[in-house]
């Protein structure tokens, strides 16, 4: 597989390790229509599903494959050969196959999730990503809890499995552990060790426990990753995923930090895209979440709103429509000043002189100190 050194690979796991939260799982019809909407978004691939975890799981990646044409699909696997044979089953509609199979790099999943040694480890990853090869030609490789293996170690079974056929090495902070320096340590060395890395793709798979994905990944690639692993609004188990959101604006907002590295990313649809996962999965988005929470464009305080209403780029770095808004919101509360009020009035029709402003503005304040925000009607009234 051939790769564009210049492009950062966004791999979207909304529908894998996203629908992995209780309460938010979808059927297979809704995960066809995100999919199709992250193909729309611009998406380099789609992880559909766990084909073998369920019969569910199995028809989704069957149904997406089908549905999707210029997107590679990707289906999930652990490293024995029933879950490769199941997932190279459910892709066999899809135009551009890929298995992302893998096993515990660290020395705690090793003891005490596989009862295993090192050169065992070794033995099964080798052979899970020849396995996969035999089915398709992009294989994926994890090597999980990659955030607390051995580094000496982790660079050997990096070298093995690029030696036995894997397109693209998964390096998982699983439990959401690495502070970004530490990862883009673990990234930086992996570059400069492991003699064949150039035929594969480094990719990032950061969790958010301590809510670092973001700036993990992000240390990622500024270490030579070319991938990040993501969801819409960072959905995910535990704390969530890594966001597809936040890294695209990062990208873009800061380009030439990252040597005008590219993706395809559509970032116009993204209001739409975060607000259509929020509701068909029952996830809430935080109102202060980055770039897609309902105030992140809104200004409430009257230092920043005088200031945004004179130049918004005073309190702007991207601009609401990047992200698919209209415009950003200067909300009435009892921290605004006469600015955002008259900005209001204005909008409404109103044109004051000073004196009536200064009178509205006293009446304004003693309503907003009862309420919590001030609408439309509340306006006219104090108008009237």
């Amino acid at each position: 597989m051939l790769h564009d050194p210049n492009h950062l690979y966004i791999f979207d796991t909304t529908l894998r390790d996203g629908e992995q939260v209780p309460g938010c799982q979808l059927t297979t019809p809704e995960k066809v229509e995100i999919a199709k909407d992250l193909e729309r978004l611009g998406v380099d691939i789609i992880e559909a599903g766990f084909p073998v975890s369920s019969p569910g799981d199995f028809q989704s990646v069957v149904e997406i494959s089908k549905a999707v044409d210029d997107v590679i699909i990707c289906a999930l696997t652990r490293a024995n050969k029933n879950d490769i044979d199941v997932a190279a089953e459910a892709l066999k509609y899809a135009k551009r196959p890929r298995i992302h199979t893998g096993i515990g790099a660290s020395d705690t999943h090793i003891k005490y999730k596989f009862n295993s040694t090192r050169e065992e480890i070794l033995e099964r990853a080798v052979a899970a990503v020849k396995h996969a090869k035999s089915y398709v030609e992009d294989v994926e490789f994890y090597a999980e809890d990659a955030g607390r293996a051995d580094v000496e170690f982790l660079a050997k079974m990096i070298e093995a499995v690029i030696a036995a056929g894997a397109t693209v090495v998964n390096i998982p902070d699983t439990n959401g552990y690495c502070l970004p320096d530490q990862y883009g340590a673990k990234i930086k060395f992996l570059k400069e060790n492991v003699k064949n890395i150039d035929n594969a793709i480094i990719s990032a798979h950061c969790h958010n426990d301590l809510g670092l994905a973001t700036a993990n990944s992000i240390a990622a690639v500024q270490n030579g990753a070319r991938q990040i692993e993501c969801t819409i609004n960072g959905i995910g188990e535990r704390a969530g995923n890594t966001s597809l959101e936040e890294v695209a604006m990062i990208l873009k907002v800061h380009n030439q930090a990252f040597g005008g590295l590219t993706s395809n990313i559509n970032s116009k649809l993204f209001t739409y895209i975060s607000r259509k996962v929020s509701e068909m999965m029952n996830m809430p988005v935080q109102p202060n979440k980055a770039i897609v929470g309902r105030n992140a464009f809104a200004h409430s305080s009257g230092i920043h709103q005088d200031g945004f209403l004179k130049h918004r780029e005073n309190y702007e770095i991207i601009r609401p429509e990047d992200v698919g808004l209209e415009d950003a919101d200067i909300i009435l509360t009892a921290r605004s000043g006469r600015h955002a009020l008259k900005h209001h009035l204005e909008r409404l029709g109103y044109h004051l002189d000073k004196e009536q402003l200064a009178d509205i503005y006293q009446r304004f304040l003693v309503l907003a100190d009862a309420k919590k925000e001030i609408t439309d009607d509340d306006l006219l009234t104090l108008v009237k």
